[in-house]
């Protein structure tokens, strides 16, 4: 089967001038070069794209694969993760991961957050800032919490995010406002333990891959997943598997969150406990990093016994299964 290969590779955008934090979501060739790797080993013919505009540009020239493993995070736009899935959707090509609705969705936390809240799902009160007029208008309790709506990777988050009066609810949203130019979300800080759960497949077929906790050293920035955490994680952060009770309602959360916002093949849910230890619903990662070392769900799944290599191989029949669900 020949597998055409959709990602966002960092050095090229920094190349084009773009910042470290503007490119902090997207791809080193490592990144690249062993997923391409386990592909290959599990015996697909595996064909590079790169970006959207180089898969624009190819579709254009006639070009088709059997197959589209894609990775692609997109650089413009709060549609930017869709644009993809939109496109072979478009061109009747089937590929990897979640479709454009899903990825629209989850993109933007706020209206994620609607949908989970909708359906059940236990998360912090929030709101949204998406002019400087409606600062004032807040009235959830403090501490906050305070993130650009559809970023990752932590961008936008650091030890400011947590604020505890009016004044610096104020002053970081319109720091946000002016750096992101999107809205803010302003969620009840959740002062709990922080957990990442992996899952694999899709509705009832779901199923998780294991549950780590995410405990930050003296030397993190703040004890959340910031920025600064995420990118010196090897220094300011630690991972530790998690079993019984406490695994057991992470993963009926964030099933239950994979579930309801239709997410395929494999990814990750975020979570942290309330104040009463509640587990709550953070947000959902449907195109999760797959760097083999440094990216949360390898982690995850190392912690539990899963190798990289397995990790691809249960993703790719995961998408086999639902895309011919009678072979």
């Amino acid at each position: 089967m020949r597998i055409g290969f959709t990602y966002d590779l960092r050095s090229d955008y920094l190349a084009l001038g773009y910042g470290e934090e503007a490119t902090a979501e997207f791809d080193k060739e490592e990144t690249i070069a062993a997923i391409e790797a386990e592909l290959r080993t599990l015996g697909y013919l595996v064909d590079r794209i790169g970006h959207v505009k180089a898969l624009a540009a190819r579709l254009a020239a006639g070009q088709s694969w059997d197959l589209v493993f894609n990775i692609c995070e997109g650089l413009h736009g709060a549609g930017r993760e869709a644009q993809v899935p939109a496109l072979l959707d478009a061109f009747g090509i089937p590929y990897v991961f979640s479709g454009p609705t899903t990825l629209a969705l989850t993109l933007n936390k706020a209206l994620t957050k609607h949908v989970v809240q909708n359906l059940g799902i236990p998360t912090a009160e929030f709101a949204v800032i998406a002019r400087r007029e409606e600062i004032a208008q807040v009235r959830l309790p403090f501490p906050l919490f305070l993130k650009p709506t559809c970023e990752g990777t932590g961008k936008g988050v650091s030890s400011r995010s947590r604020v505890s009066d009016p004044a610096a609810l104020a002053q970081v949203a319109l720091d946000l406002l002016e750096r992101f130019q999107q809205p803010v979300l302003v969620e009840v800080y959740l002062p709990g333990r922080e957990f990442t759960t992996g899952v694999v497949g899709q509705g009832e077929n779901a199923r998780v891959l294991g549950t780590m906790e995410v405990l930050f050293t003296d030397v993190a920035e703040t004890s959340d997943y910031s920025y600064l955490n995420k990118a010196d994680y090897e220094d300011r952060v630690q991972y530790r598997p998690v079993f019984g009770n406490v695994a057991q309602a992470c993963e009926e959360v964030a099933l239950a969150a994979w579930r309801g916002l239709g997410c395929v093949d494999g990814g990750r849910v975020d979570l942290r406990m309330d104040d009463s230890e509640r587990v709550c619903f953070i947000e959902v990662n449907p195109l999760a990093g797959l760097n083999p070392t440094h990216s949360d769900l390898p982690i995850l799944c190392r912690l539990h016994g899963i190798s990289f290599h397995d990790l691809i191989a249960r993703i790719m029949t995961q998408a086999h299964q639902r895309l011919h669900p009678d072979r």
